[in-house]
């Protein structure tokens, strides 16, 4: 079974949402390296974006610890 972060939901859909083509979602979730490269690539040219904001919308992204947030 799945363990869950501790890290909270609504606020990595949020900054998803608004900032998610700088990769701040991956860095609040503890991917610093992943988050240097959606932000130098603007988000995967906006693809990565939604894909992450879609996977932060139904708890399917993972933390740093391989854990669900």
């Amino acid at each position: 079974m799945n363990q869950i972060s501790n890290k909270s939901r609504i606020v990595l859909i949020l900054l998803s949402l608004f900032f998610g083509q700088l990769g701040i979602d991956r860095f609040y979730s503890g991917r610093y390296i992943l988050g240097l490269i959606k932000l130098f690539t603007f988000g995967g040219l906006g693809i990565w974006w939604i894909i992450d904001f879609i996977l932060a919308i139904f708890g399917a992204q993972k933390d740093d610890q391989g854990l669900l947030i």
